[in-house]
């Protein structure tokens, strides 16, 4: 192998290239030129290559560059050997270096092929340029897309706030909102709703909307949404109570689907209060016929009275017939006491208005009384404290009690007890609603109780109306109640009976106090003060326009509310609502079963149960009749709500006390 470059590398026997160009200086320089510049080209093109990999790392196929290089670079060094063996012949070397050469060449070659299809992918220019055009319009459609999406966000947001408000109208609403489909399923029950109707939003959820309705109310046809028309109807509550309601229905699409919108406006207030204005015109036109008759009737006894008179004047030698004439005068004056009674009543008569105290008008009737009532009537007097002033005229006033004390001893056969009493009585907005013909404010109360026999319901009715009795013929003019009702009323006051069968009767004269006595914002801030709770309590009350102000009245005072219209009814709720913290019932009621009793049977069930008693009656007249034990709480009707308010927490005290 030495001997084989030995002789490669001789040049002894070899002669320069220039010998063979017959060194003619032209073709010797031309060659010498042309590969010095091919040779400076082939150096150059390395130099760039190494310059473009070493700057450009992210390049693929870098080792091809290098490759490449050093091709280039062999073929730059053989013609620079091809200038050296024009004057040195050193063929041997150029031999090698061309071996060289072909060899990187064949590398390359043989390393660029395969490489091919690689290279062949890489973008060119133009597709480079639809690259970037294509990231042009993305990023047009992205700040599209961004500027959309923050619309919709503004538009979801929107209806949010909106819907948000939705809410808080619907939520707050004091009318009832119900959303119901065209299949009559309830979709939405309002806060109101559920005050009105007893039931949870969730007991009601996708339930038939008839079954918030009346029997007679119900509809039975097929097409559920077509059966409810805008109107009056009757409402029925959880508990099977109904009260009157009006009821608006509207319709609108949600979802390609006809939904029903219901808004539900509790009529008991204004029916109550259409029936009381009722009965008022109706006593009112009462009123002005008697007292039209009754100023007619005076001119007629006028006549009949002065001619009786002259006659039994001019009789006097006649006795047989001047007896007469004075039956026909005795007659006329009884029925002038008739007409100044029906005058009374129409607030026609003569008042002379002064300050009066109630408690000494009490005392200085004692005597009187004693005398007139039976020995078997008992009178009894309670004052409340201070001095109770009313602005009356003093005589009707008087009047007024000697009627009622006449009545309660009529209502009294085997006798019994009277009992006269005063006290300042607040009437509030709670009161009027039963009774809007008075004003609120503070009164002066003269209450007149028996413990007689007592008065239904249909005749308490018709207590007021002149010539109503239910006393035999001869034994009552029917006059008595009206004289007191008209008197009240000219008056500026108010009267009321409460009277319940057994235990017997109260009929509260409210007159006004000189001055005007408590101011309404004063009633207010008292009944702001009144103590509130959270608990469940349990009211037993008949009476539907009762019981719904009672219930108004302890739900206003934070408290949650189970109702029952009987003693056997409220039993039935207590065993099915464990969370009933108190019972606060009536002591009078129908079913067999009075408030007493269904104490008794409740506290059975649940021992230790706290009871608060209502009634018109005090504690003291309950515990005499054996009603009532002495430690019992009672709440005396009428009552306002901060006395409401008192009560229900005593009564929670007194359960504690007594356990």
């Amino acid at each position: 192998m030495w001997a084989f470059f030995q002789r490669l590398l001789d040049s002894s026997t070899l002669s320069p290239h220039g010998i063979c160009l017959l060194w003619e200086p032209e073709l010797i320089w031309l060659h010498v030129a042309s590969d010095a510049i091919i040779a400076a080209a082939y150096f150059s093109i390395p130099f760039a290559l190494t310059i473009l990999v070493t700057k450009r790392r992210d390049l693929q196929f870098g080792w091809v560059y290098w490759a490449f290089a050093i091709f280039i670079m062999a073929c730059g060094l053989t013609h620079v050997l091809s200038i050296y063996t024009l004057w040195v012949p050193i063929y041997g070397i150029e031999g090698m270096v061309k071996a060289v050469t072909a060899a990187a060449s064949i590398f390359t070659a043989g390393a660029l092929w395969p490489l091919l299809p690689k290279i062949l992918t890489i973008p060119s220019p133009f597709d480079l340029q639809k690259v970037q055009a294509a990231l042009e319009e993305e990023e047009i459609k992205s700040r599209d897309a961004a500027l959309l999406l923050k619309q919709v966000g503004d538009a979801q947001r929107a209806m949010r706030e909106s819907m948000t408000r939705l809410t808080a109208v619907v939520e707050t609403a004091v009318d009832g909102v119900i959303l119901f489909d065209a299949q009559a399923r309830i979709l939405l029950f309002n806060p109101a709703c559920e005050r009105l109707f007893g039931y949870r939003a969730d007991e009601i959820m996708n339930c038939d909307i008839g079954m918030l309705m009346s029997n007679e109310e119900r509809p039975s046809s097929a097409a559920h949404a077509r059966r409810f028309a805008t109107g009056e109807a009757v409402g029925l509550r959880k508990d099977g109570s109904t009260f009157p309601m009006n009821l608006s229905v509207g319709q609108a699409w949600q979802d390609g689907e006809l939904i029903h919108v219901g808004i539900i406006h509790d009529l008991t207030t204004r029916k109550l209060t259409e029936q009381q204005l009722q009965q008022a015109q109706k006593m009112e036109t009462v009123g002005q016929l008697s007292g039209g008759i009754a100023h007619d009737f005076n001119n007629l006894l006028t006549v009949i009275i002065g001619n009786a008179e002259h006659l039994s004047e001019q009789l006097k030698a006649r006795p047989d017939l001047r007896q007469f004439a004075d039956d026909i005068c005795e007659s006329g004056e009884r029925g002038a006491e008739l007409t100044q009674r029906l005058l009374a009543f129409s607030r026609r008569q003569l008042l002379q208005p002064r300050a009066i105290d109630c408690g000494e008008l009490i005392l200085s009737m004692l005597k009187l009384l004693q005398r007139t009532l039976r020995e078997n009537i008992e009178i009894r007097t309670t004052f409340g404290p201070g001095t109770i002033q009313a602005f009356a005229d003093r005589a009707q006033l008087e009047s007024a009690v000697l009627n009622l004390a006449l009545n309660a001893q009529d209502a009294m056969p085997s006798g019994g007890h009277l009992t006269l009493s005063t006290e300042i009585a607040v009437i509030d907005d709670d009161y009027r609603a039963l009774h809007p013909e008075v004003a609120s404010g503070s009164y002066a109360l003269i209450s007149v109780t028996d413990d007689g026999e007592g008065m239904a319901p249909e005749v308490i009715e018709r207590a007021f109306e002149p010539f109503f009795t239910t006393k035999e013929v001869g034994k009552g003019s029917g006059l008595g109640l009206s004289m007191v009702y008209g008197f009240a009323k000219q008056s500026d006051g108010h009267v009321s009976i409460y009277s319940e069968r057994g235990l017997g009767t109260t009929v509260r004269i409210y007159l006004p106090r000189p001055g005007g006595g408590q101011s309404l914002a004063d009633m207010l801030e008292t009944d702001e003060a009144a103590p509130r709770g959270r608990e469940t309590i349990l009211i037993a009350e008949d009476d539907p326009f009762v019981r719904s102000s009672v219930i108004q009245r302890v739900e206003a005072l934070g408290y949650r509310v189970v109702a029952a219209v009987n003693g056997k009814e409220a039993l039935h709720r207590l065993r099915a609502d464990p969370g009933i913290d108190m019972l606060f019932t009536d002591i009078v009621m129908p079913g067999g079963m009075s408030g007493w009793e269904l104490a008794e049977q409740a506290r059975r069930i649940r021992p230790g149960l706290p009871v608060l008693f209502t009634s018109g009656y005090a504690l003291e007249t309950l515990v005499e009749q054996g009603r009532a034990q002495a430690e019992a709480v009672v709440l005396t009707k009428p009552y306002r709500k901060a006395e409401l308010a008192q009560r229900l927490r005593d009564a929670f005290a007194a359960a504690v006390v007594a356990s």
